[in-house]
């Protein structure tokens, strides 16, 4: 226990040592920190923004629904040349992949157009949904109060609507919109529910400032029918059920437009399927390897900033070649001289190490108060982390001159001018 009590003594007593000569230098020891500093709070903030990046993309995949396709018309080729026209793709398209591709839980029918909408005296322009009860689905899309389409309004093209929550609370306000009249451009629709709040989407659009009417209201309505294709839509947007072979189910896919479009073997997709999960999942992939070089490169301040520590503390054993003569004189050996100097070093390195942490926590304090990039998110374990190589880049590079000044011979020392 004696023993103990000695070692933690000498411990306190050379932290005090160490603390005192950085004190002696205040502006060369903040130099010296500056690129433990930058190092330690650079790494810090690239891994916050890569983790808020992934966690973005979570989110993002989470509010399309999952696993989800979108098949969309193609530009059409004639002669060998691309024609401006775009081959439409249908609800019978839809119908078709649900029932015959294995896996698929849903196939969505989608139109779409943008118009005002107008509930007493107020006014809101948005966007207006042509969908049918599978889009909920593929979704995951919850009614927060009211109730979905039934079977005969979606056959009948029956004037309701579902409204986002943005709609709701620009026109309702705090009042129930369940059973209101909303004016829909040129005719009026029965508010029938309200949707569960989505927020942003990849693009960064508000998904709640929507309403959904059935599609073929929108279309006979709205975007208006054609002779050529009448049940033409802008896209079909495909769930499939978790665990399934997305690969497999996009063949299939191609497969079954391939043949209802009778194609010839080499002829080109009149239809594009996009897996958009898969899109949104490799474009945070770029963005984290990108993080991942710029955590490499502020990895390498670390590293200057641990060979200006070691040049200042050989810099401080010549200075200080009296004092450790001096010291040795009275009594101190070769091992206290080493620790005093690598308490230095380290105290430097940590101290330098805590600042870079304060400045990190500060800056994506300020990138998520103020929506700046996807935001970040610090984990405990990376602070440790940085901490704990600071820490370690004190010893590494302390250690040669706290070694230099343990080997000066006394008499030397003293002698020194």
């Amino acid at each position: 226990t004696g023993s103990k009590g000695k070692c933690s003594m000498k411990i306190v007593i050379l932290l005090k040592t160490a603390i005192t000569a950085l004190r002696v230098n205040v502006l060369r020891s903040c130099l010296t920190m500056l690129g433990i500093i930058i190092g330690v709070a650079a790494v810090i903030i690239m891994v916050a923004m890569g983790a808020g990046a992934q966690q973005k993309v979570d989110e993002q995949i989470k509010s399309l629904g999952g696993n989800v396709f979108f098949v969309t018309g193609a530009f059409r080729q004639s002669g060998g040349a691309r024609s401006a026209s775009v081959v439409k793709i249908n609800e019978d398209d839809a119908n078709l992949i649900e029932k015959q591709v294995p896996g698929v839980e849903a196939a969505a029918p989608y139109l779409s157009a943008s118009g005002q909408v107008i509930y007493g005296n107020l006014n809101w322009s948005t966007e207006i949904d042509g969908i049918d009860n599978r889009y909920f689905v593929v979704r995951d899309w919850e009614i927060a109060s009211g109730r979905e389409f039934t079977a005969a309004e979606v056959s009948r093209g029956s004037k309701v609507v579902i409204i986002g929550e943005r709609v709701r609370s620009e026109l309702f306000g705090a009042s129930d919109p369940i059973g209101q009249t909303l004016r829909v451009t040129n005719f009026n629709a029965t508010v029938i529910g309200v949707l569960n709040e989505k927020g942003q989407d990849a693009r960064g659009e508000d998904q709640d400032d929507v309403i959904f009417l059935p599609i073929k209201t929108v279309r006979n309505k709205i975007t208006g029918v054609t002779a050529t294709n009448p049940k033409s839509v802008r896209f079909i947007q495909v769930s499939a059920y978790d665990g399934e072979d997305m690969d497999y189910i996009e063949e299939e896919m191609t497969r079954l437009l391939r043949q209802r479009m009778r194609i010839p073997v080499g002829g080109d997709d009149l239809f594009r399927i996009r897996n958009v999960s898969e899109m949104i999942a490799t474009r945070a992939e770029t963005i984290q390897v990108f993080n991942t070089l710029l955590a490499w490169v502020a990895s390498v301040s670390l590293v200057v900033g641990g060979i200006g520590i070691m040049n200042i503390m050989l810099v401080s054993v010549t200075e200080r070649t009296r004092e450790i003569g001096l010291r040795m004189a009275v009594g101190a050996k070769p091992s206290d001289i080493l620790y005093q100097f690598l308490i230095e070093s380290i105290v430097l390195c940590g101290l330098g190490g805590f600042i870079g942490v304060m400045i990190a926590y500060g800056f994506v304090f300020i990138g998520n108060q103020y929506g700046i990039g996807a935001g970040g998110i610090i984990e405990t374990q990376v602070v440790l982390l940085s901490l704990g190589f600071s820490g370690l880049i004190g010893v590494f590079f302390g250690y040669y001159p706290a070694l230099k000044a343990s080997r000066l011979a006394p008499i030397d020392a003293l002698r020194y001018e």
